[in-house]
């Protein structure tokens, strides 16, 4: 492991100062919460930093706030502070669900909502240093190579999958970034925020090497509101999924007023199923509706050759986290 040089500001100023400073000195820098991903890259020698700039030392950066304005996450609150506050479990159920889901509960006392949402794929070519687009190749291996855990939707020319539990989540509630760099301050919906990599196969999100995730906001959730997270894994023990999605249901009794669908493990970003949720919309919950709505969830699915299984798994996942968000038997 190379030496390197660890830097603790005492707010987000400090740390953007921290930042741009030593590139401008022609350095690597990197930003650290938790650290749990981060310290994996650098064992694996896929980062080789020569500044870390630790933000556990920033005050507030931890916080939970509710109120009639909504949620407001700090970017270092951990996963187990978000699973397990009130608030969160009353109102926002998908995001605490999805939170409980990540990792094993030592990965959750340290790891952080804002390393959570912008972790790097765990793609093996990826891990294991293969020269690939993440890697700054020009190749994606997985494309014809052994591709079981990657994209079936938003594939190309990488086809990795976004390993977040808490960002489909984010995308479904409507949150927004606050995001701190030089210029100040920007904000950014969670939809915007992940990249594709038809546009830059590099990158999975738009944060800029100067800039740091600060917050997370939710709206005040909608009356009648009810949501859910489900992950489906390839065993018991900890992994990321194979396919997940995030359900949010806005009913006046069985009726669904507005839907919400994004799903994890199956693309580069999370995955907005909105033409399918909008089929929802002004119709009561049922068990033929579920299985209409999630047909045309993976209508468009562009599966490799070794993960076709992903469909029939992501459709059977959406029917029934529909009909368990609407009350309704799973196996109706």
């Amino acid at each position: 492991m190379k030496a390197f040089t660890n830097l603790n500001p005492r707010n987000l100023e400090e740390a953007v100062d921290a930042l741009r400073g030593a590139r401008r000195a022609g350095k690597r820098a990197v930003v650290t919460g938790g650290g749990s991903d981060l310290l994996g890259l650098i064992k694996e020698r896929l980062v080789a930093p020569d500044v870390v700039v630790d933000l556990k030392t920033v005050a507030g950066l931890d916080g939970i706030t509710a109120g009639a304005a909504g949620l407001r996450i700090g970017g270092l609150a951990t996963l187990n502070a978000i699973a397990t506050h009130p608030a969160v479990l009353r109102d926002y159920p998908v995001l605490a669900q999805g939170a409980a889901s990540v990792g094993t509960p030592q990965i959750r006392n340290v790891g952080t909502i804002a390393g959570n949402v912008c972790q790097r794929p765990w793609c093996w070519y990826l891990r294991n240093g293969f020269p690939c687009y993440k890697n700054g190749g020009e190749r994606c291996f997985a494309r014809t190579g052994e591709n079981q855990h990657h994209a079936i939707f938003g594939g190309g020319p990488s086809y990795i999958v976004h390993p977040s539990d808490t960002a489909p989540a984010l995308v479904a509630l409507d949150a927004t970034f606050r995001i701190v760099g030089p210029s100040g301050e920007r904000t950014v919906a969670a939809r915007d925020f992940f990249v594709l990599p038809t546009a830059d196969p590099s990158r999975e999100n738009v944060l800029r090497d100067d800039e740091v995730l600060a917050e997370v906001a939710v709206p005040p959730p909608a009356a009648g509101r009810r949501s859910l997270y489900r992950k489906l894994l390839d065993r018991e023990s900890w992994t990321h999924a194979l396919a997940s999605a995030a359900v949010v249901l806005d009913m006046d009794g069985t009726v669904c007023r507005r839907a919400r669908i994004v799903l994890g493990g199956v693309a580069p970003i999370p995955w907005d199923r909105d033409r399918a949720a909008a089929l929802l919309a002004g119709l009561p919950m049922s068990a033929a509706l579920a299985a209409r709505v999630a047909d045309e969830t993976v209508a468009d699915a562009r599966p490799l050759l070794k993960n076709r299984y992903k469909v029939p798994l992501t459709r059977g996942l959406v029917r029934r986290s529909l009909l368990q968000a609407a009350g309704l038997p799973e196996e109706a």
